[in-house]
């Protein structure tokens, strides 16, 4: 990566000499690979490797190809260090130039299901910022690990074909498309880059904390891989079960297409009685994915949930339900699905 290739204007001088380095070549080579934007994008960064590693790639990036960035760093309060934390990665990612804002979870915390409902904050946060800024982009740090450990974490929940290839590279929700580049990067690579253009990174400490299940898996593909875990194998599995993926896919939008109506003018969807005659996957993802939609949710709503409202439809029990911010009312041979406070 030669620097005449960049807009060096946008990059210290600092930093020059550390892009010629080998690796950092090779690396800064494969995300070039992997991340197709040519328009404004915005950056969650947290602190950890993977998303300083991403702040660094992405800053080089948007110099070679002239694109505007945000970086944004959440603060969920949720530890009595995480303020200071956070504007010390901010203080440090100056190095590469980034001029980063904090994003602050304010209100009561919780005390149970904690990581996952910092997850669905998180998002929220950064949703609401791009949504507000007119960006259509944001780029999370998820990485190679991450992908080996969902698909672990949802073989156990006894996940379908959607659950456990639900890491894609890119996903789109309310207009965002959340974009993951760092797939095919392994965890240490990305230590490497933020160790070596940084110095620095957080080592989380509830990463260690084995009651949390994502760490207890962690540990456990731990051991696969010194009893001899083939990497390549278990992603062929994975790229045969997005390619039968990808097929319930298009009959699940075929499903939306023909048997359901937005009516935007109210904010309502209707299900028609054909909606529910197709195959179960067809009907439980459509009909989960319509719930996002009226909802607002970026996260779906529990598959045993889903299954129980499904039960009485099929069953004709079904009168008025409450589920993931939606009213479900049956009405002569419909469905219709409305969001919760407009009813």
């Amino acid at each position: 990566m030669s620097p005449k290739n960049l807009n060096v204007t946008k990059i210290p001088n600092s930093l020059i000499p550390k892009l010629a380095n080998k690796k950092i070549k090779n690396l800064f080579k494969t995300f070039e690979k992997n991340f197709e934007i040519k328009e404004k994008f915005a950056v969650a960064v947290s602190g950890g490797p993977d998303s300083l590693a991403l702040a660094f790639l992405t800053k080089i990036f948007s110099a070679k190809y002239n694109l505007k960035s945000k970086y944004f760093i959440v603060d969920h309060k949720l530890r009595k260090e995480s303020t200071s934390e956070a504007k010390r990665v901010k203080k440090i990612l100056t190095i590469v130039g980034i001029k980063a804002e904090l994003l602050t979870w304010t209100g009561k915390k919780p005390s149970s299901n904690i990581q996952s409902i910092a997850r669905k904050k998180r998002y929220d946060l950064l949703f609401s910022k791009c949504k507000k800024l007119k960006i259509s982009n944001l780029i999370i740090g998820h990485h190679l690990d991450d992908l080996l450990e969902n698909f672990f974490i949802r073989m156990i929940r006894g996940s379908g074909l959607k659950g456990l290839t639900s890491l894609e590279k890119k996903t789109t929700f309310e207009s965002i498309n959340l974009i993951r580049p760092l797939l095919d990067f392994e965890k240490k690579d990305l230590e490497f880059i933020s160790s070596f253009i940084f110095n620095f990174f957080i080592n989380d400490p509830s990463n260690e904390n084995i009651n949390f299940k994502r760490i207890k898996i962690r540990k456990i593909i731990g051991e696969f891989k010194t009893s001899g875990l083939d990497k390549n194998k278990l992603f062929l599995t994975l790229k045969n079960l997005k390619s039968s993926n990808g097929a319930i896919k298009f009959y699940t939008n075929q499903n939306k297409k023909l048997n359901s109506f937005f009516d935007k003018k109210n904010k309502r969807i209707i299900l028609n009685e054909t909606f529910f005659k197709q195959p179960y996957e067809v009907v439980f993802r459509a009909f989960s994915e319509s719930l996002k939609i009226i909802g607002g949710n970026y996260f779906s709503t529990r598959g045993k949930k889903v299954d129980n409202i499904l039960q009485k439809i099929n069953k004709g029990t079904l009168k008025k339900e409450t589920l993931s911010g939606c009213i479900i009312k049956k009405v002569n041979q419909s469905v219709i699905l409305i969001k919760e406070h407009q009813f």
